[in-house]
């Protein structure tokens, strides 16, 4: 479960299982704007003040406090099986 003011963990597996390709502009942005607010969220608490489930729902989504620039589990999962973002260059 996560914190208040989180994203949800469901709508975070929900968003990143749908191709790109499936999604419409308006979900793009949504799902953009929704990571970049989360992200930031999950910077600004600090490590100690999380649950153990936030902790690990940050660490396999990538939005934990360690290694910022160090690609998520559900993107290298992604990436595994063809769905993941073609542009991206920070394999």
């Amino acid at each position: 479960m996560s914190q208040p003011g989180r994203q949800d963990f469901s709508d975070k597996v929900h968003n990143a299982v749908k191709p790109d390709s499936q999604k419409t502009f308006t979900e793009h942005i949504g799902d953009m704007a929704q990571g970049k607010a989360d992200s930031g969220l999950s910077t600004l608490q600090p490590q100690q003040d999380k649950s153990m489930g936030q902790k690990a729902g940050d660490a396999l989504s990538g939005q934990h406090n360690h290694n910022p620039g160090e690609r998520s589990l559900m993107d290298k999962a992604k990436d595994a099986v063809g769905l993941g973002d073609k542009t991206s260059t920070n394999h």
